[in-house]
Order: C-alpha cells, then structure tokens, then sequence
C-alpha cells in the first residue's frame, strides 16, 4: 500500500471507510457548504451516454469495421481471408522478435496471444471474437452479412453500431446528450492487413478525421449539435436537439508534437474532454492493464518482462511495470500533471477511464489544488459488484475510486457490456441472465444504493467489446458463465417476469445505439430505480458547470456514506458447473429447451429427443417424440422413415387429406380400408344424404361407400327416424333410402310404409 499523501488527516472513521474498501487513503473532511448552482433556467431532460465511438469506421486507419455511420448498410463480404475487414495480418508471428528477450516469453496458455503469435494471424480472426455465448464476427463470419438481421447484435465488434439511423432511434427514445470519442490505437492498425488501411498508421491522424466527421455530421442533420460549453448544451438540448460533446481516446495522444499546442489545436476543433492516456503508458501516465493484447502491444513499446505479477500468464506480466497486487507503478508524468492543469485553464472536463490506479490518485491531488476541480469516468466497471476474474483486474473501478470522484463533483459511466456480475441483494433483482440486464441492473444499483455516485450510460459502443447479451432467443442469451447455466438461465427468462419488450432488444441484446432506451426500459421493469440515469444528462452538464471557478469553492461531497455490502461471494464458474448433471463429460441443463431449440443431448430438451449425434460432436435441435409433444393442432410428424422432417411437429390435417392414423387429424379420426392410408374425417358430421367415406362419418351412422367398388357413397338412413315425417326407411332395392309413404291402396310390407299407419294384412296400405 502507498504511504499516505501529507495532506490526508486520519480518524477511525476515516480508517474505518479505508478498511472497508479496501483502497486508497481518505480524508476526514467535514462536509463544505454546497457552492450555489450555476445552471440556468429548468433543469434539461434526457440521458447521456459518455462513451460513444461513433466515428470508428476510420480507426485504425479505417481498416476493421464493415458500415458507415452516412447512408445504406450494405451486406458485408464474410471476412473472407482477402477481405476488407475484420480480420488482422496473415502473420503476426514475427512482431515479438522486434523484441530481443522476446525468446523466452511462452504464449501457449494465453488465449488469443497463443493463436495471434503463436500459429499466425490467419487462425488468430478466428478467435478475437469468440467470447462465452457466441463465435463473434471476426474472420469468416459468413453467417453475420445481413444488415439488420444477421448483425448488428450484443456481439458485434467489427461491424457498424452506430449508424446515424439508430443515433436519431436513440435520440428520439430520450438521450439527448452523448460524449462522441474519437479513438484510434497504432497497435490494433499494425495489426491489421495493409491493403485493408485507408491511410498510414496515425493514431492522431485518425482522429482528426473521426472530428471531421462530426461536424459534417452536425452539418447535414438539424437534430444533432456539438456542444462547445455547458450553457451550450443546455440551449441544444432545450431546442429538442442532440447534444454532442467531443471527446479523444487514444494511447498516443498528440504523437510527439508539442502537446500544448495540439491541446490548443484541438481545442478550436471542438474538443471539449479526453483522456489522458488510453490502452498503453505513454508520455501523460500509465495505464491500467487489463486485456492481452495490449500487453503484448506495451511489450513492443519497451520490451519490458515483469515478474512480480503475472497478469499476462503464470509468473510474468508483459510490458507493464507492476507491484505485487499486479497495479501499474506509473502514474501521471510531470507532463501528465501539467496536461491536467492546462485542461483545468480551459474548463475541460478530464475523463479517468483507462488510467492506472496510481494515475487517478495523482490525478485527484492536482483537481484538490484546484479546489477539487471535477473528474469523471466515461466508462467503467463497478470493481466489488463484478465476478472474481475481473475484479482482479485494475480497469475495474473500486469504491475508492469512485469516492474520489463524488468529491470532486464528478460522474461515471456504467459500462453496458456486463459479463458476469455478483448479485447486490438489496436491489431485489433476480441475478438469473448472467451478462443481460439483469447483470447491468446489479452493477446499477449497487452504484445507485451502495456507492451513490452519479451515473450515465458508458456503452462503448464501436468500442471492440461486446455489449448487453440478451434474455431471450438463440443468440447467446445469458450465456457469459458456461453453456448449462445460460440454457437453465434462458429458459428461466421465459418463465418469470417480466416478459420481453417487443423489440429486437429481446433477442439482440444492445445491438446497436438506438436500443439505448429498450435497454433503460427493461432495466426499468426488472425494478430498478432509473430515475437517476433518465436524468443523466442535467447531471452531466452540472459537472461540466463545475469546471467554472466561479463555481467551485471546495470540495463537493465528503462521499463518507458508501456502503459495500450485500454483495454475495462469487462462485466461479468451474463450481457452479459441478451442480449440474453430465453426459459424455458434459454438463447440461435437464429440460431447458423447447423444440427446435439448439441441443446436444436427449436429456436437455423438455421432448426428450434431440437431433444430435456422438455424444454432441454435432449439435441438434430438439423434436417431438409423439403428438403430445406439439400441442392440440399440431402432430408429430414420425411416420415416414428417412424423411429428413421426421420428428418435426407439423399441423393436423383437415377432413378428406390423407392419413395414417387418428392423432394426424384435427378431427382425431382417420377412416380407412383395413388400417391402411385413409383420410381425415370427423365423426357424425354428415347427415343423411351428403357424400361419405364411412359409416361414423354419417349422423346415420351407415354409409354406402365400400372399400373396393364404391370408396365414396352418400349417407344412408339407418331407421324411420332419420327420415322426414311422411318417409320411412327403405329396404331390400332400396336399403337406406328415404322413400315417401305410401297413399291408401299402394302395396306395402308393413304399417309404417303407410301415409295411414295401417298396413291391411301386409298387402296394402288401408
């Protein structure tokens, strides 16, 4: 643990809240009085998102993503190996040799790495996207072309999010504020196949053109604005229009140009937040370490192999200089720090994300000189509500942190692409769909009750990572544990309430921007209090107004009611899994699928037969066993061997088709000649007279059709009472026909062949 600033005073309250959070010191300061509001006129409506790569089509010297934020969504090629995106250099294997003690660095167990350096790039597309729940869309994806169909959904990290289309979609269903970040990394450029790039691999050369982008994209649309102040936001907003902030994410800012002049430079382009540094240490500060491959990018920035944490595999970190609890030992440069102050000179608002834990406490020192001059963070995760495997992980946001920001007046952006979360009890929301909603709606309302900072959305949307996965639907509904527990959890989804939204968000999860409001809306009806992200907007512009000195007289909020608990332990996945039964080595989920669901095993669907074959070598779907399988229109369809539907619930047959047994009818009754192929019928449906196939088809219950001669004859009467009144039923030549009563004098056999009802001595009627 570092030794306490100077300026901190201990009491044991203050050691008691430290302890608690496991964190940073904290001040024992009294609350300071609140300085008066800055804002002018009714507070604006809406939410915000802070983090919103909408430009990011030229990242990366525009070589990764398919569709443009302008125009039609066009059909994308597949990513096949000469394609236009998607999918990184042939060979990457040679990079780490730009190292000379790259030798001795062993990728087999990294994932990713392993594919990337270790076979070659052309295996390694195969696996960038390839998460929990899906296969992603990088490589050959030739089974995710289709705009608005096949993509964009919750897994989408090479094709387009952010279309202007789904921009005014997201405007019109309540943002009105969103902080557009120009990115780029040189890394992820080099990385990709030159003849892919649109241009040489600039980090800030990317951007400029992303900003370009902005404002014609202001330019041709009347709903959207860039906001150049915050009285300039509240204008926009109040006019109905889209307040667009300008923002820059990129590891090596301003290149090594004299950064107060390209500060100044961009500045007049319309930025008004960025960050620091990015994925990578640079000349500001270090970065928080967190995904593989940009270890193995700082390792070509210095070559550096560390051994006192291993965060890239067992027993080394690469590129990163870390302590023993795996924390970047770099914090702010003395450029950092005077990158700040200059920021603070200009009314800036200065974003955290990304930056190493001992960054943010040198950031925090140079805002307190600056009578606690507000930070925020764009996006991030809450570090106590999330599974083990990234609360390890230092780009996570622990309560200290968040504390510091409460202090300054600041914000933070709620990361939509959840993973698996930690259930918060005291939010009441079943944490049942690991990854969907629900995993957001824990983290939400842990930093709405427990750490009771203000918040936004901080979707990252463009951003390379997957979004909120869905409740319901084949598309990897909550699926980010393991495969038995996502099937057990979706077919949950669809039991309890609520339901779905109606919307492609059901069964897409966070596809796109425009499903910002579904996403609000579903967190909303599992029970949390959104109140506070749909006001998220006027939240972010009384932090912005914060940057005013004028409006600043000290510290916000002494941030000393944080309460972590109600968080339940985490399980990791590996013993969840013991729970559940297995066959062939596999676990799965009894009785949680439906027909035509995706199975592997007999046993996982509620039918109890699934297609699939070798011990799941190759997946099924589930089908029927029998009709009572399908429901009381509909049969299963088992009676012809070889056909490639048997098994498959088909509806029941109308009267007069073909069949082979009674459960193929809607009428539950099939005639026929010695049980072979009949028709459908529906018994004592037809009345005398009317054309028949068999006798119970007939309210006579007799039918002149036979098997052989005559297979279709008409209803015949069986007695007088299924004549008219003056008719009887005839005999003999006329067997089971009606025939008029006879008139005094007519021959007869019998009285009730007699109009009289007297037949004299049976020779004729009286």
């Amino acid at each position: 643990m570092s030794r306490p600033l100077p300026w901190f005073r201990w009491s044991p309250l203050a050691l008691t809240l430290a302890a608690s959070l496991s964190c940073a010191p904290i001040e024992d300061l009294e609350p300071p009085p609140r300085p008066a509001t800055q804002k002018q006129g009714v507070d604006v409506p809406g939410f915000a998102e802070l983090h919103h790569h909408m430009f990011a089509e030229e990242a990366f010297g525009g070589g990764w993503f398919h569709g443009g934020v302008n125009g039609t969504l066009d059909t994308c090629d597949g990513g096949w190996p000469e394609s236009d995106h998607a999918r990184v250099r042939m060979d990457l294997s040679g990079l780490l040799n730009l190292c000379p003690n790259s030798g001795g660095v062993d990728l087999s167990g990294v994932p990713v790495l392993s594919q990337l350096f270790g076979v070659a790039g052309a295996v390694g597309s195969e696996f960038i996207g390839k998460i929990e729940g899906t296969e992603g869309d990088t490589g050959l994806h030739m089974g995710r072309r289709q705009p608005g169909s096949e993509w964009p959904r919750w897994d989408t990290i090479a094709h387009q999010q952010s279309w202007g289309g789904w921009l005014k979609q997201a405007h019109d269903g309540g943002m009105s504020l969103v902080v557009v970040s120009a990115v780029s990394n040189g890394f992820l450029c080099e990385a990709l196949p030159p003849q892919n790039r649109k241009r040489a691999c600039d980090e800030m050369m990317d951007v400029e053109v992303q900003l370009q982008m902005a404002h014609a994209f202001d330019a041709a649309n009347d709903w959207v604005e860039i906001a150049l102040s915050p009285a300039d936001a509240r204008r926009i907003i109040s006019q109905g229009k889209l307040a667009m902030v300008l923002s820059i994410e990129t590891s090596k800012l301003f290149g090594t140009k004299d950064w107060r002049a390209e500060l100044n430079r961009f500045h007049a382009l319309g930025v008004r937040t960025l960050q620091p540094v990015h994925q990578l240490d640079n000349r500001f500060g270090g970065a928080a370490p967190h995904n593989a491959i940009f270890q193995a990018a700082q390792f070509l920035e210095n070559c550096h192999i560390d051994t006192d944490c291993g965060i890239t595999a067992a027993g080394f970190t690469l590129g990163f200089d870390v302590d023993a609890q795996c924390r970047n030992v770099k914090g702010l440069t003395a450029d950092g720090q005077q990158l700040l102050q200059a920021m603070m000179d200009k009314g800036m608002l200065i974003d955290l994300a990304h930056l190493s834990e001992k960054g943010v406490r040198d950031a925090y020192a140079v805002s307190q000189t600056n009578r606690y001059y507000p930070l925020f963070i764009s996006h991030g995760h809450f570090r106590e509500v999330m599974n083990g495997k990234l609360a390890g992980n230092e780009k996570t946001t622990p309560a200290w942190v968040v504390q510091l920001l409460r202090r300054t007046g600041g914000m933070f952006g709620l990361r939509t692409a959840h993973d698996e979360t930690r259930t918060y009890t005291p939010s009441n929301i079943a944490n049942d769909c690991q990854g969907s909603s629900r995993s957001f709606a824990q983290a939400y309302e842990f930093g709405r009750q427990g750490l009771k900072v203000p918040m936004a959305f901080g979707a990252d949307f463009n951003g390379f990572i997957q979004q909120t996965r869905p409740r319901f639907g084949p598309n990897g509904a909550c699926s980010a544990g393991f495969q038995a527990e996502a099937d057990a959890q979706a077919h949950q989804q669809e039991l309890e309430a609520p339901g779905r939204l109606g919307t492609p968000f059901d069964e897409q999860g966070l596809a796109h921007v425009g499903l910002l409001p579904d996403l609000l809306r579903d967190v909303r009806n599992l029970g949390a209090d959104t109140t506070p992200l749909d006001r998220s907007a006027e939240v972010f512009i009384r932090m912005w107004e914060r940057t005013a000195s004028s409006a600043r007289t000290g510290m916000a909020d002494p941030a000393l009611d944080i309460d972590t608990s109600g968080i339940a332990p985490w399980v990791p996945p590996d013993e969840r899994e013991k729970a559940y039964p297995t066959v062939c080595g596999k676990a799965y989920a009894p009785d949680s699928k439906t027909l035509n669901q995706g199975c592997r095993f007999d046993d996982e669907c509620q039918s109890e037969q699934c297609t699939s074959v070798l011990c799941a070598t190759f997946d099924g779907r589930c089908v029927c066993n029998d009709d009572g399988d399908c429901g009381a229109s509909r049969y299963c369809q088992n009676d012809i061997p070889g056909n490639p539907s048997d098994n498959d619930c088909v509806d029941r047959k109308t009267d007069g088709t073909s069949c082979s047994r009674d459960g193929q009818c809607l009428s539950g009754a099939c005639g026929g000649c010695f049980n072979a192929v009949g028709w459908c019928y529906t018994p004592r449906s037809k009345a005398y007279g009317q054309t028949c196939k068999s006798d119970r088809e007939c309210t006579t219950d007799r039918c002149s059709a036979d098997c052989y001669v005559n297979p279709t004859g008409s209803c015949l009467c069986d007695s007088d009472s299924h004549c008219g009144t003056n008719q009887f039923c005839g005999w003999g030549l006329n067997s089971g026909k009606c025939i008029n009563k006879r008139g005094r004098g007519a021959a007869c056999s019998s009285d009730r062949e007699c109009a009289s009802g007297t037949c004299r001595w049976s020779f004729t009627c009286k």
